[in-house]
């Protein structure tokens, strides 16, 4: 009997440790979207409409959820692109936070707070992603 030398064992690729900071980011990017589209109904609707009875300015809010889906999904895409088109809502925050008078103005520049929080939470969220990609393909090279 002759035995069969056996296959050389594959090297296990040791996993990445689980980064917090890409959870965190992501939680955060989540809340901040949450937080603006709620301000921007409650703004428009109850806390300082232009209107009694509400405006139509809370049809900005729509805007907003288009890219929840993906950011619940947890899509790369969707954090670079709302990255890009959240300044137009801090572009809005600014200019109100200029222009308007108290309670309004106090609610424009909550806005704007918002918007730089998901800005940086996104930017952030994206180079951790990519940095822990790079790091896979390194180990698995």
């Amino acid at each position: 009997m002759t035995a069969t030398p056996a296959a050389p064992a594959a090297t296990p690729v040791p996993p990445l440790p689980s980064d917090n900071s890409v959870a965190a980011t992501r939680w955060l990017a989540t809340c901040s979207l949450l937080a603006l589209i709620a301000l921007c109904l409650a703004w428009e609707l109850v806390l300082a409409p232009l209107r009694p009875g509400g405006s139509w300015l809370a049809l900005k809010a729509l805007p907003l959820c288009i890219p929840l889906a993906g950011v619940l999904k947890n899509r790369m895409y969707t954090y670079r692109w709302v990255s890009l088109v959240i300044w137009l809502y801090f572009t809005e925050g600014v200019v109100r936070g200029w222009s308007d008078k108290p309670p309004s103005q106090w609610l424009a520049w909550a806005e704007v707070a918002l918007c730089l929080v998901l800005f940086t939470a996104c930017t952030l969220h994206v180079r951790l992603r990519q940095r822990n990609a790079k790091a896979a393909a390194a180990a698995a090279a």
